[in-house]
């Protein structure tokens, strides 16, 4: 079973041992810089080559963030052991939710650092990463709880930080089948890299 991929922009034609071969590109995470739970700098280029979960939240939320970061941690201790695998939890509300703030925030989930990074950074930065970079709602809404307005999306992105899939991180049976998935993109890596090293050795 392989996973699929999602937003499909364009095809690019190559030729390749004298046969044209086409190939769909897809829509990437673009570029971001963020400032994490440990006070460092984050950015796009700590995920190249790493499996990846995405979400957003805010650490005063009332209603759905701390099931879905109890749900994340599940998927950092599933995983806590793979250095290919990280997860990446964008504060909508980054003018409260400071260094100091997000660090009591990680520590009460159980964040590991450099495991589990909780991000602040500009606002407008964080909103258009998610509507533009992983395709989900993200606004400030007065008539929400909280007073922001989120999706409870957990976002799969590949090494090539090319969406992978979208699970409810409010529901135990959505994030074991992205535990599962978690588990059938690395082997996918496997695969493929055994695959090339048998075509290399011919």
């Amino acid at each position: 079973m392989h996973l699929p991929k999602f937003y499909p922009l364009d095809t690019k034609t190559t030729i390749v041992d004298g046969k044209e071969k086409t190939d769909t590109v897809y829509h990437t995470i673009p570029s971001f810089k963020f400032v994490n739970q440990g006070g460092d700098t984050i950015s796009e280029q700590h995920f190249d080559k790493k499996i990846f979960v995405a979400d957003f939240f805010f650490t005063t939320c009332p209603t759905i963030c701390p099931k879905m970061s109890g749900q994340m941690k599940r998927i950092q201790n599933a995983y806590k052991k793979r250095d290919d695998f990280l997860i990446i939890s964008h504060s909508v509300n980054p003018e409260h939710d400071s260094v100091s703030v997000l660090a009591e925030y990680a520590k009460l989930y159980g964040g590991i650092s450099g495991k589990w990074h909780f991000v602040t950074g500009k606002r407008n930065d964080i909103y258009t990463l998610g509507v533009e970079g992983y395709k989900l709602a993200v606004d400030e809404d007065p008539r929400a709880p909280g007073g922001f307005l989120h999706s409870e999306m957990f976002v799969l992105v590949d090494k090539e930080k090319v969406i992978r899939g979208y699970y409810d991180g409010t529901d135990s049976v959505q994030v074991d089948k992205l535990i599962e998935a978690i588990k059938l993109l690395a082997a996918d890596y496997i695969a493929t890299k055994t695959n090339t090293t048998i075509i290399q050795k011919h």
